[in-house]
């Protein structure tokens, strides 16, 4: 799916790739503990550096989440049993607004920027999870449960911290990893209370350009890279 112009340049001894703006790539997360795909969303990226890679989800995107093995959605199901009965996936399309994804290098978090209509500014979304690993069509990662809010008036607030609970309760996450977690949120939060990148640098200003085409969903979203890097 990548667009097969990307840059290469070479960084301390070993080779990047960097996808032009306008390309079209998958950003994909794995079931926590298994090896398998179960979210894949076909993105454009916006800038792609070794500071940052940036990505729009446009609304009506056509995109793989998971599901109850009878096709109930996940979230419908009791908190006590969400993580343990069988699963599926399923195509889907992304309604509502669009989504800015924001991603530093090695960072274990994500910041997704969301609008109401008419392009107002609602909040970013803080999503922890594994550093992007990178590979020629996407990149992949594995969420953490836990998440955080962050609105303009840079108030923020925890979020799922149920559902992160339960992940331990259920297996998904041990002790070290559950506190490699929390030291991971300690650290978006120090983010936050600064100030810092990417919350003062105006992403909520920016808007995606108009001859950009909503991505197809390619067959083949599950493959398996050949090559993948951080």
């Amino acid at each position: 799916m990548a667009d097969g112009g990307a840059v290469r340049a070479a960084e301390a001894g070993r080779t990047t790739s960097f996808w032009k703006p306008g390309s079209q790539i998958l950003w994909r997360y794995r079931e926590n503990g298994a090896a398998r795909i179960h979210i894949a969303r076909p993105v454009t990226v916006v800038r792609d550096d070794h500071d940052l890679l940036a990505v729009w989800m446009a609304p009506g995107t056509e995109c793989v989440k998971p599901v109850l093995a009878d096709g109930t959605s996940v979230h419908a199901e009791p908190l006590e049993t969400r993580y343990t009965k069988p699963r599926t996936v399923q195509r889907d399309r992304w309604f509502g607004t669009g989504v800015l994804k924001l991603a530093r290098p090695g960072e274990p978090w994500s910041v997704w920027l969301f609008w109401e209509p008419g392009w107002l500014f609602k909040n970013w979304y803080v999503n922890l999870e594994e550093p992007l690993a990178r590979w020629d069509g996407g990149v992949d990662s594995e969420d953490h449960f836990l998440d955080i809010s962050v609105h303009p008036d840079r108030s923020w607030h925890w979020r799922d911290e149920d559902e992160f609970a339960q992940a331990q309760r259920d297996g998904l996450m041990d002790a070290a990893q559950a506190e490699q977690v929390r030291r991971a949120g300690r650290s978006a939060v120090e983010v936050i209370r600064s100030w810092g990148s990417p919350y003062s640098d105006g992403w909520q200003h920016w808007r995606p350009d108009p001859s950009w085409s909503v991505p197809l969903l390619p067959d083949d979203w599950d493959r398996t890279p050949a090559h993948m890097s951080s």
